[in-house]
Protein backbone atom coordinates (compact mmCIF):
# COMPACT_ATOMS: atom_id res chain seq x y z
CA UNK A 1 0.00 0.00 0.00
CA UNK A 2 1.16 3.30 -0.73
CA UNK A 3 2.60 5.24 1.98
CA UNK A 4 0.13 8.07 3.58
CA UNK A 5 1.73 11.48 3.30
CA UNK A 6 2.53 13.77 5.78
CA UNK A 7 -0.62 16.13 7.21
CA UNK A 8 0.59 19.83 7.19
CA UNK A 9 -1.66 22.47 9.15
CA UNK A 10 -0.58 25.50 7.46
CA UNK A 11 -0.78 29.35 9.76
CA UNK A 12 0.41 32.62 9.67
CA UNK A 13 0.11 35.75 11.29
CA UNK A 14 -0.53 38.28 8.33
CA UNK A 15 -3.73 36.76 7.79
CA UNK A 16 -4.96 34.22 5.16
CA UNK A 17 -4.60 36.09 2.15
CA UNK A 18 -1.57 37.72 2.64
CA UNK A 19 0.56 36.40 -0.39
CA UNK A 20 3.27 34.83 2.16
CA UNK A 21 0.62 32.19 3.62
CA UNK A 22 -0.20 31.15 -0.05
CA UNK A 23 3.41 30.83 -1.13
CA UNK A 24 3.91 29.10 1.83
CA UNK A 25 1.18 26.42 0.52
CA UNK A 26 2.01 26.39 -2.22
CA UNK A 27 5.47 24.54 -1.03
CA UNK A 28 3.46 22.54 1.63
CA UNK A 29 1.46 20.89 -1.09
CA UNK A 30 4.66 19.68 -2.85
CA UNK A 31 5.37 17.45 0.70
CA UNK A 32 1.75 16.50 1.61
CA UNK A 33 -1.25 17.03 2.67
CA UNK A 34 -2.67 20.41 3.47
CA UNK A 35 -5.38 22.08 5.82
CA UNK A 36 -5.11 25.72 6.65
CA UNK A 37 -6.71 27.78 9.17
CA UNK A 38 -5.33 31.25 9.43
CA UNK A 39 -6.57 34.59 10.81
CA UNK A 40 -9.37 36.34 9.16
CA UNK A 41 -7.42 39.56 9.71
CA UNK A 42 -3.72 40.68 10.23
CA UNK A 43 -2.05 39.68 13.96
CA UNK A 44 1.24 40.60 13.78
CA UNK A 45 2.63 41.42 17.19
CA UNK A 46 -0.13 39.68 18.88
CA UNK A 47 2.43 37.30 20.69
CA UNK A 48 0.83 34.12 22.26
CA UNK A 49 -2.01 36.12 23.10
CA UNK A 50 -5.71 33.64 23.13
CA UNK A 51 -8.92 34.70 22.46
CA UNK A 52 -10.95 33.65 26.40
CA UNK A 53 -13.04 37.03 26.67
CA UNK A 54 -14.93 36.96 23.59
CA UNK A 55 -15.99 34.79 20.74
CA UNK A 56 -13.84 32.86 18.28
CA UNK A 57 -15.29 32.16 14.79
CA UNK A 58 -13.45 29.58 12.42
CA UNK A 59 -15.56 28.83 9.06
CA UNK A 60 -14.52 26.90 5.64
CA UNK A 61 -13.31 29.73 2.78
CA UNK A 62 -12.29 29.52 -0.83
CA UNK A 63 -9.10 30.94 -0.98
CA UNK A 64 -8.40 29.92 -5.14
CA UNK A 65 -11.20 28.04 -6.96
CA UNK A 66 -8.41 25.32 -8.09
CA UNK A 67 -7.35 24.55 -4.17
CA UNK A 68 -8.29 20.68 -3.48
CA UNK A 69 -6.95 21.21 0.11
CA UNK A 70 -9.60 22.62 2.99
CA UNK A 71 -8.69 26.52 4.37
CA UNK A 72 -10.44 27.90 7.64
CA UNK A 73 -10.48 31.62 8.47
CA UNK A 74 -10.97 32.41 12.08
CA UNK A 75 -11.62 35.29 14.08
CA UNK A 76 -8.43 34.70 16.58
CA UNK A 77 -5.30 35.34 16.57
CA UNK A 78 -2.28 32.51 15.21
CA UNK A 79 -2.27 30.44 18.63
CA UNK A 80 -6.03 30.25 18.68
CA UNK A 81 -5.59 28.96 14.97
CA UNK A 82 -3.33 26.07 16.31
CA UNK A 83 -5.77 25.28 19.34
CA UNK A 84 -8.76 25.34 16.87
CA UNK A 85 -7.07 23.26 14.34
CA UNK A 86 -6.08 20.52 16.22
CA UNK A 87 -8.76 20.08 18.87
CA UNK A 88 -11.50 20.70 16.31
CA UNK A 89 -10.98 20.45 12.67
CA UNK A 90 -8.21 17.95 11.78
CA UNK A 91 -9.59 14.22 12.12
CA UNK A 92 -5.99 13.61 13.32
CA UNK A 93 -2.80 15.45 15.03
CA UNK A 94 -0.95 16.63 12.39
CA UNK A 95 2.52 15.99 11.20
CA UNK A 96 3.89 19.59 10.88
CA UNK A 97 2.84 22.84 12.02
CA UNK A 98 4.06 25.75 9.83
CA UNK A 99 3.42 29.25 10.04
CA UNK A 100 4.25 32.20 7.82
CA UNK A 101 5.83 33.27 5.54
CA UNK A 102 5.74 36.68 7.49
CA UNK A 103 6.31 39.55 6.03
CA UNK A 104 8.73 41.21 8.17
CA UNK A 105 11.95 39.71 10.41
CA UNK A 106 11.11 37.43 13.54
CA UNK A 107 14.67 37.43 14.20
CA UNK A 108 16.55 38.03 17.44
CA UNK A 109 13.93 39.73 19.94
CA UNK A 110 11.10 39.97 17.53
CA UNK A 111 10.54 36.27 18.44
CA UNK A 112 8.62 36.43 21.35
CA UNK A 113 6.50 39.59 19.84
CA UNK A 114 5.96 37.68 17.06
CA UNK A 115 2.21 35.82 16.20
CA UNK A 116 4.06 33.48 13.38
CA UNK A 117 6.55 32.04 16.03
CA UNK A 118 3.52 31.92 18.78
CA UNK A 119 1.61 29.60 16.26
CA UNK A 120 4.73 27.34 15.92
CA UNK A 121 5.03 27.08 19.73
CA UNK A 122 1.51 26.30 20.41
CA UNK A 123 2.41 23.42 17.95
CA UNK A 124 5.28 22.40 19.70
CA UNK A 125 3.67 22.62 22.92
CA UNK A 126 0.51 20.02 21.50
CA UNK A 127 3.82 17.76 20.67
CA UNK A 128 3.89 18.84 17.14
CA UNK A 129 6.87 19.19 14.89
CA UNK A 130 6.74 23.29 13.73
CA UNK A 131 8.61 25.83 11.98
CA UNK A 132 8.01 29.20 11.57
CA UNK A 133 9.08 31.03 8.51
CA UNK A 134 9.73 34.61 7.96
CA UNK A 135 11.22 37.14 5.09
CA UNK A 136 13.00 40.07 5.80
CA UNK A 137 10.40 42.28 3.24
CA UNK A 138 7.27 44.07 5.01
CA UNK A 139 5.71 44.51 1.39
CA UNK A 140 2.38 43.20 0.43
CA UNK A 141 4.30 42.96 -3.35
CA UNK A 142 7.61 40.48 -1.82
CA UNK A 143 8.99 38.53 -3.65
CA UNK A 144 9.20 34.92 -2.19
CA UNK A 145 10.02 33.13 -4.82
CA UNK A 146 13.54 32.86 -4.08
CA UNK A 147 13.11 31.76 -0.59
CA UNK A 148 11.19 28.73 -1.57
CA UNK A 149 13.81 26.01 -1.74
CA UNK A 150 14.75 26.87 1.27
CA UNK A 151 11.33 26.61 2.71
CA UNK A 152 11.30 23.02 1.05
CA UNK A 153 14.73 21.59 2.14
CA UNK A 154 14.20 22.87 6.06
CA UNK A 155 10.74 21.54 5.70
CA UNK A 156 11.56 18.17 4.29
CA UNK A 157 14.22 17.77 7.02
CA UNK A 158 11.96 18.09 9.81
CA UNK A 159 9.71 15.53 8.48
CA UNK A 160 12.32 13.09 8.12
CA UNK A 161 14.59 13.71 11.36
CA UNK A 162 11.62 15.30 13.49
CA UNK A 163 12.69 17.91 15.97
CA UNK A 164 13.83 17.27 20.01
CA UNK A 165 10.62 17.79 22.82
CA UNK A 166 9.89 21.35 23.54
CA UNK A 167 11.95 22.60 20.35
CA UNK A 168 10.71 24.51 17.34
CA UNK A 169 12.89 25.72 14.55
CA UNK A 170 12.95 30.35 13.60
CA UNK A 171 13.87 30.55 10.19
CA UNK A 172 14.30 33.89 8.72
CA UNK A 173 15.18 34.66 5.23
CA UNK A 174 17.24 37.40 3.43
CA UNK A 175 15.48 40.04 1.23
CA UNK A 176 17.71 38.82 -1.38
CA UNK A 177 17.82 37.41 -4.92
CA UNK A 178 17.95 33.45 -5.33
CA UNK A 179 21.96 33.88 -6.73
CA UNK A 180 22.39 36.15 -4.04
CA UNK A 181 21.35 33.91 -1.32
CA UNK A 182 24.59 32.08 0.16
CA UNK A 183 22.69 28.74 2.22
CA UNK A 184 21.82 28.58 5.34
CA UNK A 185 22.95 29.13 8.81
CA UNK A 186 22.32 27.09 12.43
CA UNK A 187 22.33 29.92 14.70
CA UNK A 188 21.95 31.73 18.17
CA UNK A 189 19.50 34.36 19.07
CA UNK A 190 21.31 37.72 19.03
CA UNK A 191 21.49 39.53 21.62
CA UNK A 192 19.59 42.53 20.37
CA UNK A 193 16.68 44.79 21.78
CA UNK A 194 14.38 47.94 20.53
CA UNK A 195 15.12 51.40 21.93
CA UNK A 196 11.07 52.24 21.86
CA UNK A 197 10.07 55.77 22.01
CA UNK A 198 6.32 56.68 22.46
CA UNK A 199 5.12 59.35 20.06
CA UNK A 200 2.53 61.44 22.25
CA UNK A 201 -0.31 63.14 20.30
CA UNK A 202 -3.90 64.68 21.13
CA UNK A 203 -7.20 64.41 19.26
CA UNK A 204 -9.28 67.13 18.56
CA UNK A 205 -11.42 66.33 21.61
CA UNK A 206 -8.14 66.96 23.56
CA UNK A 207 -7.93 63.30 24.41
CA UNK A 208 -3.91 62.19 24.42
CA UNK A 209 -3.21 59.50 22.36
CA UNK A 210 0.23 57.53 21.68
CA UNK A 211 2.47 55.62 18.45
CA UNK A 212 5.09 53.32 19.26
CA UNK A 213 8.14 53.91 17.43
CA UNK A 214 11.99 53.43 18.09
CA UNK A 215 15.18 51.39 16.07
CA UNK A 216 16.24 47.95 16.59
CA UNK A 217 19.84 47.83 18.14
CA UNK A 218 22.32 45.28 17.82
CA UNK A 219 25.41 45.13 19.71
CA UNK A 220 25.91 41.14 19.62
CA UNK A 221 29.21 41.23 17.47
CA UNK A 222 29.23 37.37 17.22
CA UNK A 223 29.44 35.85 13.91
CA UNK A 224 27.08 32.32 15.03
CA UNK A 225 23.38 34.92 15.72
CA UNK A 226 20.81 35.19 13.45
CA UNK A 227 21.47 38.92 12.82
CA UNK A 228 25.10 38.06 11.14
CA UNK A 229 23.71 35.37 9.09
CA UNK A 230 21.25 37.64 7.48
CA UNK A 231 23.14 40.72 7.39
CA UNK A 232 25.63 38.30 5.20
CA UNK A 233 22.96 36.81 2.80
CA UNK A 234 22.18 33.80 4.55
CA UNK A 235 19.27 32.26 6.13
CA UNK A 236 18.75 31.86 9.48
CA UNK A 237 17.67 28.85 11.66
CA UNK A 238 17.57 28.98 15.38
CA UNK A 239 15.97 25.92 17.17
CA UNK A 240 13.32 27.67 19.73
CA UNK A 241 12.82 26.10 23.15
CA UNK A 242 9.79 27.22 24.79
CA UNK A 243 11.07 25.86 28.48
CA UNK A 244 11.35 29.50 29.88
CA UNK A 245 13.19 28.28 32.84
CA UNK A 246 16.66 30.02 33.40
CA UNK A 247 18.35 26.13 34.30
CA UNK A 248 21.65 27.69 35.49
CA UNK A 249 20.34 29.64 38.02
CA UNK A 250 18.28 27.68 40.14
CA UNK A 251 21.06 26.50 42.12
CA UNK A 252 22.02 29.95 43.17
CA UNK A 253 18.72 30.99 43.56
CA UNK A 254 18.31 27.96 46.10
CA UNK A 255 21.67 29.01 47.80
CA UNK A 256 19.73 32.06 48.93
CA UNK A 257 17.45 32.59 52.40
CA UNK A 258 13.89 32.89 50.93
CA UNK A 259 12.17 31.71 53.42
CA UNK A 260 9.90 34.06 55.63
Amino acid sequence: MPKEKPLILVTNDDGITAPGIRALVEVMKELGDVIVVAPDSPQSGMGHAITISDTLFCEPVTIKKNYKHKEYSCSGTPADCVKIATQEILHRKPDLCVSGINHGSNSSINVIYSGTMSAAVEAGVEGIPAIGFSLLDYSLTADFEPSKKYVKKITQDVLKNGLPKGVVLNVNLPKLSASKIKGIKVCRQANAHWEEEFDKRTNPQGRDYYWLSGKFVNKDEGEDTDEWALENGYVSVVPVQFDLTAHHFIKELNSRDLNV
